[in-house]
């Protein structure tokens, strides 16, 4: 039987999720450069045993052989479900049909858990947000912290040991290293998975982070990505994404078919960092959207620019002001460049979906063709007026 490794994250508290390496698209959109994981955690107490979350479809073999090195599987008494997503709750009916658990959740997720997973009502507690479990030595307290991000989602902490559960709140896209001194980039990977995920909820991160101000966490332990032990890092970057702050930045989008488009991306990003804005420059047409993600919680301006398809927007440009408006992104002041060959109809279209997403539109320039002297010009004195507001805020 093979053996595997089994990290101790806190005292009788074990790592027992899987990696998943190899997986390089999630939510068929967001890009995975280091893979994900699917993180559980095994509770021991004096007198009872407590499973947190489970993993992901294909991985329920791995991960009742991880179960059964560390404990009897008939002895575990709680499965602690923090959120519903396949890819925490999907084993919960190995585990359940491996042993007499009782399955611990909100009463949304009580419903859910019924009916996506079959789990029979008369096995399921709903948890009191108001009471503890005693597992002996250590007790279960659990803390309502719903759209993080599906509307059943809780956390659950053990004050013994200091340490959050958090569900996908504080997670990240990686499969290497088990805590964050072992990620090099848990900072920045969490921030992408921020934006990819908790963006649209953010303002009910900060209601949960204000539930767990007065908690005292030594340990945070999310169902993606490390485990911190080191929790100021995360927690204050958390705490500042969730605030709809934005920077001196601007992000500019931008397709091209024959390189005009392109250019005139290039003439406004210059012309912005001249007035010491911040600039992203990123060609739609060739960047995944995990390479955008981040900029999109802090940017305070965006140039779309884009050339005329069919009467349209480029296809690329109509996907990125989608993701835009999906994603809510934090945009305050926008401004547009289109190229056309016998039609404007394009920056109609840019405006609309600008207006939509709540963005102030600044101006836009239309060109007829490749830029002249005289639409470089009108570019420059476009992407300074961005400036100046944006700097203003």
């Amino acid at each position: 039987m093979k053996k595997y490794a089994i990290p101790e994250i806190s005292e009788d508290v074990f790592y027992v999720g899987s990696k998943d390496p190899d997986l390089r698209k999630f939510d068929a959109l967001v890009h995975l450069p280091y893979g994900t994981s699917y993180n559980s955690y095994l509770v021991k107490g004096g007198d009872k045993t407590a499973l947190i979350d489970t993993v992901a479809p294909g991985f329920q073999d791995e991960f009742l052989s991880k179960l059964r090195q560390i404990t009897d599987i008939n002895k575990i008494d709680y499965v602690v479900m923090n959120h519903a997503e396949a890819d925490h709750a999907s084993a919960i009916p190995h585990v359940m049909e491996a042993s007499p658990a009782t399955l611990l959740t909100s009463p949304k997720g009580a419903k859910m858990a019924e009916r996506f997973f079959g789990v029979n009502p008369d096995r399921i507690k709903i948890v009191d947000f108001n009471k503890t479990i005693d597992l002996g030595v250590r007790t279960l307290r659990f803390i309502d912290a719903p759209w993080l991000h599906w509307p059943e989602t809780m956390f659950t902490y053990i004050p013994e040991n200091k340490i959050l559960f958090s569900g996908d709140f504080f997670g990240g896209h990686v499969s290497y290293g088990i805590f964050d001194g072992d990620v090099d980039n848990a900072i920045p990977a969490a921030k992408s998975y921020f934006a990819e995920i908790m963006l649209p909820f953010k303002n009910w991160g900060r209601k949960a982070l204000d539930k767990i101000a007065e908690l005292d966490i030594a340990v945070v332990a999310p169902t993606h990505g490390p485990v911190y032990k080191n929790v100021r890092p995360i927690l204050e970057n958390c705490a500042v994404w969730c605030s709809g702050e934005t920077a001196e930045k601007a992000l500019v989008a931008y397709a091209t078919i024959w390189g005009g488009s392109g250019e005139m991306a290039k003439i406004i990003a210059e012309s912005l960092k001249s007035e010491g804005i911040d600039i992203k420059l990123y060609n739609m047409g060739n960047t995944e959207f995990s390479e955008i993600s981040a900029d999109l919680i802090d940017s305070r301006g965006l140039v779309l620019v884009t050339p005329t398809i069919l009467g349209n927007m480029h296809p690329m440009a109509t996907l990125f002001m989608n993701i835009v408006k999906l994603y809510k992104a934090a945009f305050k002041y926008g401004a547009i460049i289109t190229s056309y060959g016998w039609a404007k109809s394009a920056t109609k279209h840019a405006a609309e979906a600008m207006e939509t997403a709540k963005i102030e539109i600044l101006g836009s320039v239309e060109v007829n063709g490749p830029p002249l002297e005289e639409d470089i010009k009108a570019i420059q004195e476009l992407g300074k007026n961005l400036a100046r507001r944006i700097i203003e805020n």
